[in-house]
């Protein structure tokens, strides 16, 4: 995107509105790479209006007409003319931008959930369907998601465009479907929620350390899927989870936008609320008589921050061993990672930097920016504050988010001057 400030304000609309931009318009096409073109269509044209004449008072509702009339435009010169224009008779009606806000608002969560079942389907390999949904739901381009994969980018590019095509082949029908299907999907859709959440809590690139429109949007879909599956317990743990991070999203930036981190937080601004519905779903997952699954494990972790008054008061020994549990449930290099932070806070951080060199052999870590990140806390708490810095450094030039970077090397400045005093 160009620097131009104009064009960064439509870039940050976009990444609001494509979602639901994207959702009408495959509702109305049946087709969710044309529909992806079409909303492209309409941020070209963005891009070539709203800095001369200025941002229009509802920028999601603009892009959304302009869109359609895009569509309507290829459905006039597609082979099956006749049957569209039937089609649009019955479900589409001209309007004005000065009553968008009331007509699309009763569309876009449906279709929204819609979309998501949609590219969770089982015609496609669950890497292709969280990466698809990420790009079209989430607004992240081809990098982030590559980097929430720790994948190459040219590898995520190539799912997106074949699950597209895939989709479009196999006719997919653009509904959320009932019975056993729905249950067929449900693990790809969570993942996709999860995924979409964490984006919004820590933003991958950017100017911006948090998204927390992201988070909202993915906590209100997992809501409408615990309204939808009561009895599934990993629906709630998902749901906990979201609701449980989402009371702290205010306090991980300052009044300047910079990262605080967890054991810096004000925890008299979390929000209360959030923490008792983030606890009242986990109990729901409980009393539902199953195994903890990842997520219900995750949100028990989160648990234990939401319950501590202070820092010192958290519980890092249960959390050690929840951990523990969720490296048996869902083994992955990430989560061998956070529980070697959750050792050394239980029993000090020269049992936790065992674990973190342990895993820097892991080649899936090996462009993960918060492996020399965890491993400089680390080497700071034992005084090895050169050391620090250069890993401090190191982490610096692996993230793509600004904010962070900047974190990362103010850290490796105190080290460096701590080293330098000894």
């Amino acid at each position: 995107m160009s620097p131009n400030p104009a064009h960064r304000t439509i870039d940050t609309i976009w990444r609001i509105e494509s979602p639901k931009v994207i959702a009408g318009l495959t509702r109305m096409v049946r087709d969710v790479g044309l529909a992806e073109d079409l909303a492209q269509d309409a941020l070209v044209i963005a891009l070539e209006r709203w800095p001369e004449t200025g941002i229009p008072a509802n920028p999601g509702a603009w892009l959304m007409m302009t869109a359609k009339r895009r569509a309507i435009d290829v459905l006039r010169r597609s082979k099956r003319r006749d049957e569209k224009y039937a089609e649009l008779a019955r479900e589409t009606s001209l309007y004005t931008e000065d009553d968008a806000d009331s007509r699309l608002d009763g569309e876009i969560g449906d279709d929204l959930l819609r979309l998501i079942f949609m590219t969770c389907h089982p015609v496609l390999s669950r890497e292709a369907r969280v990466a698809l949904t990420l790009r079209l739901l989430g607004g992240l381009t081809t990098e982030e998601i590559a980097r929430s994969f720790l994948a190459a980018e040219s590898t995520i590019a190539q799912r997106i465009v074949r699950a597209k095509r895939t989709l479009n082949a196999e006719k997919v029908p653009f509904e959320v479907p009932a019975g056993p299907e729905l249950q067929e999907r449900l693990s790809a859709v969570l993942e996709v929620l999860y995924l979409l959440f964490n984006e919004g809590y820590s933003a991958t690139s950017g100017e911006h350390w948090t998204r927390p429109l992201l988070c909202q949007e993915a906590l209100r879909l997992g809501r409408v899927l615990a309204e939808i599956l009561p009895g599934e317990p990993e629906v709630h743990g998902l749901v906990a989870l979201m609701e449980l991070q989402s009371s702290r999203l205010r306090t991980r930036v300052n009044a300047d936008g910079e990262p605080v981190l967890l054991m810096d937080q004000n925890r008299a601004q979390w929000d209360r609320l959030l923490i008792r519905r983030g606890l009242a779903a986990l109990e729901r997952s409980r009393r539902l008589g199953r195994a903890l699954g990842p997520y219900s494990l995750q949100a028990a972790i989160t648990a234990c921050h939401a319950q501590a008054v202070t820092p010192e008061e958290t519980d890092w020994t249960r959390i050690a061993a929840l951990y523990e549990a969720l490296s048996r449930v869902a083994p992955s290099p990430v989560v061998e990672l956070n529980r070697a932070v959750a050792v050394s806070m239980a029993f000090g951080p020269a049992f936790g930097l065992q674990l973190v060199d342990e895993l820097c052999a892991e080649p899936a870590l090996k462009d993960y920016h918060l492996l020399p990140s965890v491993r400089g806390d680390l080497l700071s708490k034992l005084g090895r504050h050169e050391e620090a810095r250069a890993e401090f450094e190191r982490a610096a030039a692996m993230t793509r988010n600004e904010r962070e970077r900047t974190l990362l090397l103010n850290r490796a400045a105190a080290c460096g001057n701590m080293a330098e005093g000894e």
